[in-house]
């Protein structure tokens, strides 16, 4: 998770936390992980993954797996 990823998780709610916290859990079993939108447009090459109207983005590098945003759905996709 990239610093400013983490910043947004500690300001989470303790309940959305512990979803975040399965999402993460899931990206262990990449690429068959359920789910999964292929982000478009300037956001190609990113993923995001959803929990109610929480999303957490990222992307793959070889085996690396970088988290850089999670939060709400109205303010995840921007640049």
């Amino acid at each position: 998770m990239t610093p400013e990823a983490f910043e947004q998780f500690d300001r989470l709610p303790r309940a959305i936390k512990e979803r975040v916290r399965k999402l993460v859990e899931r990206l262990v079993d990449w690429p068959a992980v359920s789910g999964v939108k292929a982000l478009r447009g300037d956001l190609a090459g990113w993923f995001g993954l959803r929990t109610g109207d929480n999303r957490m983005r990222f992307r793959v590098e070889n085996v690396t797996i970088i988290i850089d945003r999670i939060g709400h759905r109205k303010d995840i996709y921007d640049g």
